[in-house]
């Protein structure tokens, strides 16, 4: 057995357990059967007690009734979820799993603040509303057209339409998302959101903290759980980072079930677009976000009919940030 299937299998075993799918709980009044889209096609030999063939490749699917989740898979295990729960205040993306362990480096909800969900995309103080904490009472994100658009071996692509509303205003912002996941090798692979917002109305974002886009890991990458937060600039810590613009920033950690693996997850900042030099939020507890709404007094504005897009990627790699080429991959992205 290979030192990589070694650790693979002992943070599979580590890891599992009982798990219940809310997607097979559906009420009365909808349809039982499944819209199952499965690409290229399960391939390759059986495995004794396995039922269907190993899946050595990506598949994706959706069931087609209540709230539709658009599940990934790599062989055979889990990589990623993208939710859209009407009950929801945005669709995000958990898991996001380590490419050995299979554990996912992002945390579903987490103190001190649960309401960073993983892979995220949102804001507060937008019109006077909230479309990133609190109640759905205060703004919320709703997922309108999630629609699976490539499915390949190595590759998965969906998109989105997201409308963000007020239940006491008109809507105020629809988002159309392209997310994209590459499997580049067993040691990363990358995660990339190309997305537009059109102004639906006059759309004005207060001087906060809260948003934009980015993650929140689980607490082993975590400096607070034993991690480290490090920039493209090799600075490490939230103290050191905060603020600070950079290509990149990442988390990485050993695995809590198994330290012999040592797993990261960073995120890049766009040159240009939808932000200029963008400063960095950062915080030691698990989230980073290439975030300008703090640093401007007096906030963004937007008329009516405008449009502001860009392309975030996300890189989930195995070992250091040393160990993947982040430089080389956000150039590949950006130059």
């Amino acid at each position: 057995m290979q030192r990589r299937d070694f650790f693979k299998n002992a943070g599979i075993l580590a890891a599992s357990g009982l798990t219940v799918s809310l997607d097979s709980c559906s009420r009365a009044d909808e349809p039982q059967d499944f819209n199952t889209v499965n690409f290229p096609g399960k391939s390759g030999p059986a495995k004794p007690g396995w039922g269907d063939p190993q899946v050595e490749h990506f598949t994706s699917y959706y069931p087609d009734f209540a709230d539709k989740n658009l599940w990934i898979r790599k062989d055979n295990q889990v990589i990623a979820a993208y939710r859209t729960g009407s009950n929801q205040k945005y669709p995000y993306i958990y898991p996001l799993a380590g490419p050995i362990s299979r554990v996912s480096v992002t945390s579903e909800s987490a103190q001190p603040w649960p309401h960073h969900r993983s892979v995220f995309m949102g804001a507060d103080r937008v019109n006077g509303g909230n479309y990133w904490q609190e109640g759905s009472a205060q703004g919320q994100i709703f997922s309108t057209k999630l629609e699976l658009t490539k499915a390949e071996a190595d590759t998965v692509q969906f998109t989105d339409v997201c409308v963000w509303k007020h239940p006491q205003q008109e809507p105020i912002i629809e988002d159309t998302r392209k997310y994209t996941l590459i499997w580049k090798n067993p040691d990363y692979y990358t995660l990339d959101l190309d997305f537009s917002m059109k102004m639906l109305q006059d759309v004005h974002i207060e001087k906060t903290n809260h948003g934009f886009f980015g993650v929140r890991v689980e607490q082993d990458l975590s400096p607070q759980g034993g991690g480290t937060l490090v920039s493209s600039d090799g600075l490490v810590g939230e103290k050191n980072t905060f603020s600070k613009p950079a290509k990149w920033m990442a988390f990485y950690g050993k695995r809590r079930f198994n330290p012999a693996v040592v797993e990261g997850v960073a995120v890049f900042c766009p040159p240009k677009e939808p932000f200029e030099n963008c400063p960095w939020f950062t915080r030691d507890y698990g989230n980073i976000s290439p975030m300008p709404f703090l640093f401007k007094e007096d906030g963004f504005s937007w008329k009516k009919g405008e449009v502001l897009k860009g392309v975030y990627r996300i890189v989930v790699f195995a070992g250091t940030p040393k160990d993947v080429d982040l430089n080389g991959l956000w150039d590949e992205l950006y130059s």
